[in-house]
């Protein structure tokens, strides 16, 4: 059982639409923000906590021109209120090319 309002992991897999999309929100609205350029290229992990509203923390993978760049993604989700925000952005970690994915 959960705790109520505690931090769950999210069951996340290459087809979850909706965290997919709401990572893509954040970095769009980073981009508007920012006058940015990253590309959102995939999720990393995600959780979310129930508060009045869903919070999700996302860390999300980009791209900036050849840099890889990782950021840590809060967004606040109210769907009964038609209601999106993002709370934080920040990047986590950056390097000057994706690195590579080994299976061992």
């Amino acid at each position: 059982m959960a705790n109520l309002g505690g931090t769950t992991e999210v069951e996340y897999t290459q087809n979850n639409v909706e965290i997919d999309n709401l990572a893509l929100f954040a970095v769009q609205e980073h981009n508007i923000k920012q006058n940015g350029v990253l590309e959102f290229v995939r999720v990393l992990s995600a959780k979310k906590q129930v508060v009045s509203g869903t919070l999700y923390d996302i860390t999300v993978e980009t791209k900036d021109g050849s840099k890889q760049k990782v950021y840590e993604a809060k967004i606040l989700e109210k769907p009964w209120l038609n209601f999106k925000e993002v709370q934080e952005f920040k990047l986590v970690s950056e390097n000057d090319e994706a690195p590579s994915l080994s299976s061992t």
